[in-house]
């Protein structure tokens, strides 16, 4: 049986001398077009200590502007093309993205490289982003799952940089405006044609796409920065951790295993892929259990966000009944050591896999959801092949891999689990 595409449209793909990489999509929404800009880096390129952070003060600095077009004029040519921008970061990487009618596409990709070769600011400036990025912080912390996230990477790990989030730790935040000259640094290591993939879909021809992305982009230096991260030593025993919120709110566990790094060519990474849809996921027996029948939790989900290193499987729930909180982990880690002794459903696991394909297919209808849905995929091999790379071995696998995987991977000594819990008054 010849092999169905899961990522359904055609695209090219050029590498510029500089180490530039061009994805190009044709898309058949006519007058539009998505241009992405996959920076490889987040707070996985974050290895130095004290230095957390900078990935994602880059997503702000990028709007600080350069001489050619500083920020007032940055933003009168985007509200003049009418576009769609933003921009986030990963653990991975920082994605700058804009929707605009493809007569623009030129104007965009111009502007866009010339900030990306040509940005400015002063340290005043520096400073003045550096203290926004801490209020931020402290915006997010104060809802408790963000909390919860945090504490759980910073116990999970020791010394991979994933242990802090994006965002950084709170100590380096604090410090931050006093190392504008590190920034500098970091933006001349990691801005770097070599580290940075383009992607463009939508109602322009790929030739026209590449033409303008050489004249626009080719001039860009590559740099000679090598990133090396420090490995994650293996995990030898149950780690734990509780927070005390001080405020009213609901309790909450997470619950998490060492994951395996993406792979598109095999391993275990796809396999736990589909054990989180087939039982964590809202049609899972466990969630109808602990939500719909005994309404000990009002949310249940499984997180399995693909990374270059291996990672954590984490299944988190949020609890309606305060005094079940020790009996909702304990069912989930139940299921866990459950699903390491037996294969699950062979049925069960088929519906699955029709589910996910079904689902990435259906949010692929138009120009800018097409490329939101690559991006993280160019963020982590940079191209739209491993698409069909990793749903080809979603259909290959058998109930057995998914047990076997289980058992590889959802042991006790590689676990670590985190409460959050109202303070008592």
């Amino acid at each position: 049986m010849a092999q169905r595409n899961a990522f359904p449209f055609d695209y090219q793909q050029h590498d510029l001398p500089n180490g530039l990489r061009l994805v190009a999509v044709p898309l058949p929404w006519p007058g539009v077009a998505s241009l992405y800009i996959v920076v490889h880096a987040g707070s996985r390129n974050e290895v130095e200590p004290g230095r957390s952070g900078f990935a994602h003060f880059f997503e702000h600095m990028m709007f600080r502007g350069t001489p050619r077009f500083p920020p007032e004029r940055y933003e009168r040519e985007m509200q003049r093309m009418g576009a769609s921008s933003n921009a986030y970061t990963d653990d991975d990487r920082t994605v700058y993205h804009t929707t605009i009618a493809v007569e623009d596409l030129e104007a965009l990709l111009e502007m866009e490289a010339d900030r990306f070769l040509h940005l400015q600011y002063s340290e005043e400036d520096f400073r003045t982003e550096a203290l926004a990025v801490l209020g931020e912080y402290w915006k997010d912390s104060a809802e408790p799952l963000n909390r919860l996230h945090e504490v759980l990477r910073d116990t999970a790990f020791d010394a991979h940089p994933y242990k802090h989030t994006t965002m950084g730790f709170l100590r380096d935040i604090e410090r931050m405006p006093e190392m504008y000259g590190y920034s500098l640094e970091f933006f001349g290591r990691f801005y770097r044609p070599e580290n940075t993939t383009i992607l463009i879909a939508g109602d322009a021809p790929p030739e026209q796409a590449r033409e303008l992305v050489e004249r626009h982009w080719g001039g860009w230096e590559r740099g000679s920065w090598r990133l090396e991260v420090p490995c994650e030593p293996p995990q030898q025993g149950l780690r734990e951790a509780r927070i005390e919120w001080k405020t009213h709110t609901l309790p909450c566990v997470a619950v998490a295993q060492k994951a395996p790094a993406f792979s598109d060519t095999g391993g275990d990474g796809a396999a736990v892929d589909l054990i989180s849809a087939l039982c964590f996921s809202q049609g899972s027996d466990l969630y109808r259990l602990l939500v719909i029948e005994q309404q000990w939790a009002d949310e249940l989900w499984a997180n399995t966000v693909d990374h270059i290193d291996p990672y954590l499987f984490t299944v988190v729930a949020r609890v309606k009944q305060p005094e079940r909180l020790g009996d909702v982990r304990a069912a989930i880690e139940e299921e866990l050591e459950k699903l390491a002794a037996e294969p699950p459903a062979g049925e069960e696991l088929e519906q699955v896999k029709s589910h996910l394909r079904y689902r990435f297919l259906l949010g692929l209808d138009r120009s800018e959801s097409v490329a939101s849905a690559l991006a993280p995929y160019l963020g982590l091999r940079r191209t739209p092949e491993t698409v069909d790379r990793l749903f080809a071995i979603y259909e290959r696998l058998a109930p057995e891999d998914l047990e076997r995987a289980a058992r590889r991977h959802f042991t006790r000594q590689c676990r670590t689990v985190v409460t959050l819990e109202e303070a008592a008054a």
